[in-house]
C-alpha cells in the first residue's frame, strides 16, 4: 500500500476514505465513540500517509483501504462542463455524523444518489464546488439537533429545499435558480430541531481566481489606454501651429511700436 512512501502528502479524498472505514467500524460496534472521536481527529489533522496508516491498521480486512497506492501518473483530465462532472461513478462517501464535533466533505469527490448527514451539538460542511456526481439528482439529507450544517452549491446548479424545521429552520434562498443545461439538480432535505441548515452558491476558488485575474488585466488595459490617450493629446498641442500664432502676432506689433517710438 503506501508503507513505501509514508513521507508523501495525503489528499482530503484519502481522509476521507480512512473516515469511512472508521464509520463503517463504529456501526458495526468494532469501536465505540470516543474511539471513533479520537481516531476521526486524527484522520483529519493527519498530513501524510505514514500519519494515516496506523488509524485502521487493526481494523479487519474487507474495509476501504486506509490509502490508496499513490500513482504517479496523472488521473486522465476531467471533461469539460457538466457532462464531465455527472459520471455515475462509485461514490466517495455515502454519509458523515458530527456528535459534539465537525465534519467536512469538500474538494475532489463523488457525491452519492443520497447523502445521509447527523449533526448533534456539532456542525458540518458539505461542499459540492468540486466534486464530481452519481447522478443527475442527487439528495443531501440533514439531520441536525441542536446543531447546524452548511451546503455549499457551485453556480448553475439547480437547488431544492424540502426540509422541516422547528424551532429551526432549513435556507430557501438559493432556490428557484434554473440550473444549467446538463448540471445536476440537488435536493436538500431533513430535519431540524434547535438547529438549521444553509446553502449557499460560490464559485470555486480556482474560478475566483480566474475572474480576479481578468479584472486585474482589464485594469491594466484601461491604464495603458488612457497614458496613449494622453500622450496623443500632447502631442497635438505640441504639433499645432494655431495655439502659437496670436502670441507671435503680438510681439510682432510691440516690436513695430518700439521701432516707430525710437526713430520719432
Amino acid at each position: 500500500m503506501t508503507d513505501d512512501a509514508p513521507e508523501l502528502r495525503a489528499s482530503d479524498a484519502d481522509r476521507e476514505r480512512v473516515a469511512e472505514v472508521l464509520r463503517d467500524a463504529l456501526a458495526e460496534g468494532r469501536l465505540d465513540m470516543t474511539e471513533f472521536e479520537e481516531r476521526l481527529d486524527a484522520t483529519y489533522r493527519a498530513r501524510t500517509y505514514g500519519e494515516l496508516a496506523p488509524i485502521t491498521r487493526d481494523l479487519p480486512d474487507g474495509t476501504a483501504p486506509v490509502a490508496p497506492k499513490v500513482s504517479m501518473t496523472k488521473d486522465p483530465a476531467r471533461a469539460g462542463g457538466w457532462a464531465g462532472r455527472v459520471t455515475g461513478a462509485e461514490p466517495s462517501s455515502t454519509w458523515a455524523v458530527a456528535v459534539m464535533s465537525g465534519f467536512q466533505r469538500k474538494g475532489r469527490w463523488t457525491v452519492p444518489r443520497r447523502f445521509n448527514s447527523f449533526a448533534f451539538w456539532g456542525g458540518g460542511d458539505i461542499d459540492l464546488r468540486e466534486a464530481d456526481f452519481a447522478s443527475g439528482e442527487v439528495v443531501i439529507n440533514c439531520v441536525a439537533i441542536m446543531g447546524g450544517m452548511n451546503v455549499i452549491v457551485p453556480p448553475g446548479v439547480e437547488v431544492v429545499v424540502r426540509g422541516i424545521g422547528i424551532m429551526g429552520g432549513f435556507d430557501h434562498r438559493e432556490e428557484g435558480v434554473p440550473g444549467d443545461p446538463g448540471a445536476p439538480r440537488v435536493v436538500v432535505t431533513g430535519f431540524a430541531f434547535w438547529g438549521g441548515v444553509g446553502v449557499e452558491r460560490k464559485l470555486t476558488r480556482a474560478e475566483k481566481l480566474r475572474i480576479k485575474e481578468e479584472r486585474r488585466q482589464e485594469k491594466l488595459e484601461r491604464r495603458q489606454s488612457e497614458r496613449e490617450g494622453l500622450d496623443r493629446g500632447t502631442d497635438r498641442r505640441e504639433l499645432d501651429p494655431s495655439r502659437h500664432t496670436l502670441h507671435d502676432l503680438h510681439g510682432d506689433d510691440r516690436r513695430d511700436r518700439e521701432r516707430r517710438r525710437r526713430d520719432s
